[in-house]
């Protein structure tokens, strides 16, 4: 009894999970704006939730570095969200003993945070629709039912809220998805200081 009550548990909290993740992508929908604050440092942002994946990356043999940083104005708790879900794409994807980079650079008027991994090459056909809801490029794999589809999504709302936009590309056994946003320094008036004003490459 103790197993069929916990089975259910966890069938309504990924209900749960399922609902506030549809409830979040209408409110982007219906066109929501994320609020603008001054982060200093995307690299110690990422590093945030890095932490809250170690156990998840320990378990998948993995190890996680941070390449480059950059400041920006963009609502922390959102790209904290964004990091989280490719982070744990990225994780559920790699190859054993390898290495998941977050590259961070600015590059002309934009920002970008990509999370790249190495492992089964993505065919160019399912590239355009990586980011639509429930979209699995890779529907027979074991966790399915636990991943309900919408993790990627979100990464192109929140992309979309800061007027921003997302990118993908897999050659070669490496896939690098990420998000790119408009670098509004310049529109508010503050600058970027310190090594975070630097143009880094992936």
């Amino acid at each position: 009894l103790r197993d069929v009550l916990g089975a259910h548990l966890e069938d309504l909290q990924r209900m749960s999970m399922i609902v506030q993740d549809m409830l979040f992508l209408s409110q982007a929908d219906r066109g929501a704006k994320a609020r603008r604050e001054h982060i200093g440092s995307l690299a110690d942002v990422a590093s945030t939730v890095i932490d809250l994946h170690e156990a998840a990356i320990a378990e998948a043999d993995l190890q996680l570095r941070v390449d480059g940083d950059a400041a920006c104005m963009a609502d922390i708790r959102l790209l904290q969200r964004a990091l989280s879900n490719l982070i744990g794409n990225a994780t559920r994807y790699a190859r054993p003993h390898s290495t998941v980079v977050v590259s961070i650079h600015r590059l002309n008027a934009e920002v970008t945070m990509q999370v790249v991994n190495h492992g089964h090459t993505i065919p160019p056909e399912h590239l355009p629709y990586l980011f639509n809801r429930f979209y699995r490029a890779d529907a027979a794999r074991s966790d399915a039912v636990r991943n309900h589809g919408l993790g990627l999504a979100i990464v192109a709302a929140i992309a979309r809220m800061h007027g921003g936009r997302t990118t993908a590309e897999s050659h070669d056994g490496v896939t690098t998805i990420g998000l790119t946003l408009p670098d509004t320094f310049k529109t508010s008036g503050l600058a970027p200081a310190g090594p975070a004003a630097e143009t880094r490459d992936p």
